[in-house]
């Protein structure tokens, strides 16, 4: 089960969920969840440490990192509405619970260092948050893994050699990868767990110290011997030969290939993503309150002032921005949105193929499409680089949704595979360099702004690619550059609330009264 082969559904357009960021809340439930289904279901104690050098030290709070981590150790689900009551919830739950933020050696931006207790037991898990609510559990008491949540693990603790027990467990497991880790550690990657009596006999048989499980928290399962037909666009042009297949159709070979999903499914599964979409719009424009966010409603006197002719005439853009603008309105209200590929950049990307469609008066089919479309290129980019704004600047969320939506948008017009992968060329190079810089550390300004321009960028993109413009740089060496470049950026200017507009007298201001307003 390789830890580098995406799903359209897990990594790139999802998940869905409530919060500011992706990265901060849904990785944080996941990995809370993880937590609680390693503990048997049952935490007494919990510390939770951030790295204080790291994005999650100065934003968990403010990004909603809190927010997720405490509802997946009390196993609600990313969409749950008590997550808006999320200290309440952690108050009234018996859980005693610390944060610190304290210096040890690490290797990413946004680690999670959780030591956790019960009567029985007391266990370390460290994980990472990878970008898009993408996670790694790196280690469990010390000993070193590889671990996303896209199947079921199960993790033995064991004295002595332990060669009779890898090969009992490769005997009950069916289908199942057994993996050696370090001396007294074995790990199993399968699609369910022994029963109860079988444990019971493997305990009784081996000198087992410890049997933990994490459940499956991703949407969809990896298994064992999965072999793409492509992970680079070169790649897919290689497999097409012969072929002829549309983008959105070379998406649905992929990820039929990915979870073992028929078309249809993959088809179905994207379809209701593309309604849930709609709602979110829909609620968008009906208004949002919410009393810890920078901006109040704007997409209900943009439509006004659209429709009253005081706009300046834009075509199909005054429609994209307004559904980008109703998007954004609902994340940052902590209502129910997907984040595709980000929460942070969660309008680009549909606000594009939304506003296109709603123009252009394409059926919800053609919208479907479209999204398969744009996800085979965040397949492109989530296997080659990040989505993560703490690891790449927000070049590698909105400048990636613009990429993908610019391919979406050719596709949708009915231009060619070429065209569409020289769109996404052309508007991923626009957008390269883009920093992170929350103001007052929230996920608003200058976002909305940052989804609007990947949108704008995206469409005059499509156009320049349809009327044969040259996009020079193929799309695979434009996402190795992008990488490279957000290798590259100052922590400052990769989300940590450390550099760029979020140091302003002004972010700082409003940053200040948001917290009295908070707390009082």
């Amino acid at each position: 089960m390789s830890r580098n082969q995406p799903s359209l559904f897990n990594d790139v357009i999802g998940p869905v969920m409530r919060g500011a960021s992706s990265s901060h809340c849904a990785a944080a439930q996941r990995i809370g969840r993880l937590a609680l289904s390693m503990m048997g279901g049952q935490i007494d104690r919990v510390l939770v440490e951030f790295e204080s050098r790291g994005a999650l030290a100065t934003t968990h709070e403010s990004q909603g990192t809190d927010m997720g981590l405490f509802g997946g150790l009390l196993g609600w689900e990313l969409t749950d509405e008590r997550l808006l009551n999320y200290v309440e919830g952690m108050r009234s739950s018996g859980i005693d619970l610390r944060i610190e933020i304290n210096d040890f050696e690490t290797t990413s931006p946004n680690i999670y260092k959780l030591t956790l207790e019960n009567a029985e037991a007391r266990h370390q898990l460290i994980a990472d948050s990878t970008g898009g609510g993408m996670i790694e559990v790196l280690s469990v008491d010390g000993v070193a893994l590889s671990i996303a949540g896209d199947c079921h693990e199960t993790l033995v603790f064991f004295d002595g050699s332990g060669d009779e027990l890898a090969s009992r467990l490769t005997e009950l497991f069916s289908e199942a990868e057994v993996l050696r880790l370090a001396e007294g550690a074995i790990e199993v990657k399968a699609q369910d767990f022994l029963d109860e009596q079988e444990v019971a006999q493997l305990r009784e048989n081996f000198p087992i110290t410890s049997w933990l499980e994490m459940e499956q928290v991703l949407p969809v399962a990896s298994h064992k011997g999965t072999q793409l037909p492509f992970t680079t666009c070169e790649e897919m042009l290689a497999y097409n030969e012969g072929r002829d297949l549309q983008l959105w159709e070379l998406a649905l070979a992929y990820e039929c290939a990915r979870g073992r999903l028929t078309a249809e499914e993959v088809f179905e599964r994207m379809g209701a993503i593309v309604v849930l979409l709609k709602d979110s719009v829909r609620i968008g424009m009906e208004g949002t309150e919410f009393e810890d966010r920078i901006l109040g409603v704007q997409c209900q006197p943009y439509e006004e002032r659209l429709k009253s002719g005081s706009l300046l005439e834009l075509g199909m853009l005054n429609e994209i921005v307004l559904q980008i603008t109703a998007m954004m309105e609902v994340k940052s209200s902590m209502g129910v949105i997907v984040a595709a590929p980000t929460a942070g950049a969660c309008a680009a990307l549909p606000g594009s193929v939304l506003g296109a469609g709603q123009t252009m008066g394409l059926p919800e089919e053609e919208l479907t499409k479209g999204m398969l479309a744009a996800g085979m290129i965040g397949i492109f980019i989530a296997t080659h680089s990040t989505f993560a704004a703490e690891k790449a600047g927000c070049q590698a969320e909105c400048g990636a949704g613009s990429g993908m939506a610019a391919a979406a948008l050719v596709g949708m017009a009915g231009g060619t595979l070429s065209q569409a992968l020289a769109a996404s060329s052309m508007s991923l190079q626009n957008m390269l360099g883009l920093i992170c810089d929350p103001v007052a550390k929230r996920v608003e300004v200058p976002c909305l702004g940052r989804n609007v321009l990947g949108a704008s960028n995206a469409v005059s993109c499509a156009n320049m690619a349809m009327a044969g413009f040259d996009a020079v740089i193929p799309l695979d060496e434009v996402i190795v550059a992008m990488d490279r470049i957000g290798q590259s950026m100052p922590c400052e200017v990769r989300c940590t609330g450390l550099g760029g507009l979020s140091v302003t007298r002004t972010s700082l201001e409003i940053e200040a009264k948001l917290e009295k307003r908070c707390c009082s």
